[in-house]
């Protein structure tokens, strides 16, 4: 197949080989932009230079530079622009140990789920309301609408005013940045459910709320998990906005941190833990997408997608439960320490032990 066709299809290890040759390429892009950009920085031994004069003025550093350049004895490059690849990655171990990068990204990633499940539960049930009823559509679309063209970075003073500055400000900003676009995607998708289901179910006589239960919810929830996988990045987004305002921890803080004092190979590392996380966690809404809705993908339901269902059920039922207990007792520890942990592990035993079944049902249909 020509790799210049139109809408055209990679096979496997077409695909393989071109992500690895495109990795290489961008890396050595990557390198020579910061060869490019790179300056000679003089090494002195057994000299002070002094300016005259108490002023210091633009004439007498060019002055010192100059004097600096003439009596250095060698020379080192520097990158104080862009970063090489290699320095990006020798700064890891510094990171880790000096930065506590596992730290913050743990605090980012916690803060942003967060934000991210209040933006979730606020925006689903008030989009299926204006979606679903007239009266509440004709009262608040208009200003549904009207909130995406808001400038959020200039709302950080007034929730910093309601909030104050705590991880409750924070989260409410994260929040309030997707609930602007998620909700009228949700109203969307409620619009875009077929008639034909519709009809089928009103010739069967379905009430109301079976309609909404048996046609509505599965139908705008299985299309909105694609929505919510791309709203993912805006929340990365605002989490840099929002870790910036009192710097007590995340990887928003890190990074405005080492940039101010110019550690550039760690600020790009950072960037490269925001890609991994973002990957990651890109991966898991994909994984939840074939599970929780299988009939996007198979024709036929495999033994263990039940257990693998009550799996993710359980963590992401599991994780709400903790963020609103802390909401209730902000002051339990036992929350996190104990009750979160004990419900994370049930759902993945739950998952693998779906996933366990789901390859054996797949290899005794490939033997069959």
């Amino acid at each position: 197949m020509s790799l210049f066709n139109l809408r055209g299809e990679l096979s496997k290890s077409q695909s393989i080989t071109l992500g690895i040759v495109g990795l290489v390429l961008f890396i050595l892009f990557w390198w020579m932009m910061a060869e490019v950009n790179s300056e000679m920085k003089p090494i002195i031994k057994n000299f002070e230079t002094r300016l005259d004069g108490k002023k210091i003025d633009l004439d007498s550093l060019n002055r010192a530079d100059s004097i600096t350049f003439a009596n250095a004895t060698e020379f080192e490059k520097i990158y104080p622009v862009i970063p090489t690849p290699m320095e990006t990655f020798k700064s890891f171990p510094n990171l880790i140990k000096e930065d506590n990068l596992l730290i913050n990204a743990r605090y980012s990633i916690w803060l942003n789920l967060r934000g991210y499940f209040w933006a979730i539960l606020i925006s689903i049930p008030i989009g299926f309301a204006l979606g679903l009823l007239p009266i509440f559509r004709g009262l608040f679309s208009k200003q549904v609408d009207a909130l995406r063209y808001l400038p959020l970075t200039a709302l950080v003073g007034m929730f910093m005013e309601w909030f104050g500055t705590t991880d409750t400000m924070k989260i409410a900003f994260l929040a309030f940045g997707i609930i602007v676009y998620l909700l009228p995607v949700v109203v969307q998708r409620i619009f875009e459910v077929k008639d034909v289901y519709l009809k089928t179910v009103f010739t069967l006589g379905a009430t109301d709320w079976q309609t909404i239960k048996s046609v509505y919810i599965p139908s705008v929830m299985s299309r909105l998990m694609d929505d919510i996988r791309v709203l993912t990045a805006i929340s990365w987004t605002y989490i840099i906005i929002a870790e910036l305002l009192n710097k007590k921890g995340g990887l928003g803080a890190l990074i405005f941190t080492n940039s101010r004092q110019g550690h550039t190979e760690k600020v790009f590392a950072i960037l490269i833990v925001f890609i991994i996380i973002g990957f990651i966690q890109d991966r898991i809404f994909v994984f939840i997408d074939k599970r929780m809705f299988p009939h996007k993908y198979v024709n036929s339901r495999l033994n263990g997608f039940t257990e693998s269902q009550y799996g993710i059920g359980l963590v992401l039922g599991g994780v709400l439960l903790v963020i609103l207990l802390q909401v209730i007792l902000p002051n339990a520890a036992w929350i996190m320490e104990y009750l979160l942990p004990i419900l994370l592990i049930g759902g993945l035993l739950f998952i693998l032990f779906g996933e366990f079944k789901i390859y054996q049902s797949k290899n005794a249909t490939v033997t069959a």
